[in-house]
C-alpha cells in the first residue's frame, strides 16, 4: 500500500512517500520512497504580521503542484495533508486552502495543537521502550512545541504550547508564555523520574547527526547544552559555513535547542532518544490503520 503525507509546517513543507506492507508475523514495515523538503518559511510572516503574503502563497501553490505530480508518479493510494501553527495563524489561511485545494485537488487540513500531538504520538516509539521508565515525548517545530507525557504504559498528557523557533526568532514569545510552559512541565512530570526525553523534529535530528552517535542512542542534556552554546557564539553565516548548514537551518537551531534544554531540565530528563520521527510519519501509520479498519 503506498501512502503519502504532506506536512506543512512554520518552517517547512515535507512530502513523506512511503510503502506500507504486513509482515506475517503481523508487524507493519513501513519503506520510506521518498521525503521531499521545501523550505517555505510561512512563520516568519505570520508570526509578524498574522498574513501570508502573494509571494509565498504562490510559492506553496507550487510546491502542492509539484507534490501532486509526484504523488501520482508514485501511484499513492491515500494521502492526507496537515497544516499546524503558521497556516493556524494566518488570517487569510483558509482562503490559501481553498485555492490549493481548487488548482490541485489536495485538500489541506489546519489542525490544532492537539491534533499535531496526536498524529506524532502514532509513531508508538515509547510503546517499544522499557515499561519502567516514564518517556517525554518533545516535538520542536518553528510556529509550536508539542509534548507528550507516556508513563504506567499510557498517555499521561499532551499539550501544544505557541513557542517554536521562528516565533523565538520573531520575539513573539512571551515571558508569561515561556512560565506557564515551565509551570506545566515541571508540574505534569513531577514524581515520575526517571524520565526520558524522545525528540522530534530537524534540528534535534541535525544535532544528533553532528554528535555521530549510534543510532539508538540517546544524547545527553549536557551535550545539547555544549551545542547550544557553542553554535551561540558563532553567527548564522559561520553556521552555515563550519557545520554545513543550510540557511534554513543555521539560524533556527539554536532556538531549538534551548526549547529542548529547558524541557528536559524542567521535567528532570538527562538523556533524549532521537528516533527521526515526525509529524509525516505519524500520518502515514494513521492512514494505514484507517484503511485497515475499513477492509
Amino acid at each position: 500500500m503506498i501512502l503519502g503525507a504532506i506536512d506543512i509546517g512554520s518552517n517547512a513543507a515535507r512530502l513523506l512517500i512511503s510503502e506500507a506492507a504486513l509482515y506475517k508475523n503481523g508487524t507493519v514495515d513501513y519503506t520510506k520512497l521518498t521525503l521531499l523538503r521545501i523550505p517555505l518559511r510561512l512563520g516568519f510572516e505570520v508570526f509578524e504580521k498574522g498574513i501570508i503574503s502573494a509571494e509565498k502563497q504562490k510559492q506553496l501553490l507550487d510546491t502542492m503542484k509539484a507534490y501532486k505530480l509526484l504523488m501520482d508518479i508514485y501511484k499513492v493510494e491515500s494521502y492526507r495533508a496537515c497544516a499546524t501553527s503558521a497556516m493556524r495563524d494566518a488570517k487569510n489561511g483558509k482562503q490559501i486552502i481553498a485555492e490549493v485545494l481548487k488548482e490541485t485537488g489536495i485538500n489541506i487540513e489546519i489542525i490544532a495543537g492537539q491534533e499535531e500531538a496526536n498524529i506524532i504520538y502514532e509513531t508508538h516509539i515509547a510503546e517499544n521502550l522499557s515499561t519502567g521508565k516514564s518517556y517525554l515525548y518533545i516535538d520542536v517545530g518553528g510556529g509550536s512545541t508539542e509534548v507528550t507525557l507516556f508513563a504506567d504504559n499510557k498517555i499521561a498528557f499532551k499539550e501544544s504550547f505557541n513557542i517554536g523557533t521562528i516565533r523565538l526568532l520573531n520575539k513573539s514569545v512571551t515571558d508569561e508564555q515561556w512560565n506557564h510552559m515551565k509551570w506545566y512541565i515541571k508540574t505534569h512530570t513531577a514524581g515520575l523520574q526517571p524520565l526520558v526525553a524522545i525528540g522530534s523534529g530537524g534540528n534535534i535530528n541535525k544535532i544528533f547527526s553532528l554528535s555521530k552517535k549510534k543510532e539508538g542512542k540517546p544524547l545527553t542534556l549536557e551535550l545539547l547544552k555544549d551545542y547550544c552554546r557553542e553554535l551561540s557564539a558563532s553567527t548564522v553565516e559561520e553556521r552555515m559555513h563550519l557545520y554545513n548548514f543550510r540557511a534554513d537551518r543555521a539560524d533556527v537551531i539554536v532556538p531549538a535547542l534551548e526549547i529542548f534544554v529547558a524541557i528536559m531540565r524542567w521535567s528532570g530528563a538527562v538523556e533524549i532518544y532521537v528516533p527521526r520521527i515526525g509529524l509525516a510519519d505519524g500520518l502515514i501509520k494513521m492512514q494505514y490503520a484507517e484503511r485497515m479498519r475499513q477492509k
